[in-house]
């Protein structure tokens, strides 16, 4: 991959976030950092025993509390949750401001545009104090056309079903 790419990894199919944790190894085995935040994902990865054994190379951060599903929470929760992310927005700023890992991977960013949480443009500004040498993964399931135009590669996921005759 060429160094200072947007990606996006996006569909309804199932395997986007495990598709931008398997380039953060690659990242890692290249000797390079890598900060992943998790968006809209309940409980996530940052609290398995597991992830922690890949620091210092592969960090995990997600700031929301509830370990519910945000389509499902109070408006008052959802409030709650709203501020929480604007938190791990405000922490991804701060990583694109100081450089300080190879590829920074926002897992489920695009969700945050559907559930009304953040703008595209919002997104924009965020992407636009990227380092020239930093690699950035976005993940989520929907794609609009003026999200794409901020990424130099998007990938589409289809999860197909197969029948096997015998």
């Amino acid at each position: 991959m060429e160094k200072g790419m947007i990606q996006i990894y996006s569909g309804e199919g199932h395997g986007k976030s495990p598709a931008a944790l398997g380039r953060a190894v690659q990242t890692a085995c290249e000797g390079e950092y890598v900060v992943i935040i998790q968006f809209l994902k309940g409980r996530g990865l940052a609290e398995s025993a597991f992830v922690k054994r890949l620091e210092p190379e592969i960090k995990i951060f997600r700031f929301e509390k509830s370990t519910e599903d945000f389509s499902h929470l109070s408006d008052e929760h959802k409030a709650e949750e709203s501020r929480n992310i604007r938190n791990g927005l405000n922490f991804a700023k701060k990583i694109l401001n100081t450089g300080e890992c190879s590829l920074l991977i926002l897992d489920e960013v695009l969700g945050l545009i559907d559930n009304g949480i953040i703008t595209v443009e919002e997104l924009k500004n965020l992407l636009a104090g990227k380092p020239e040498d930093m690699d950035i993964i976005m993940t989520g399931i929907s794609l609009r056309d003026d999200v794409c135009a901020l990424a130099d590669q998007v990938t589409t996921v289809e999860t197909m079903h197969f029948k096997i005759w015998e």
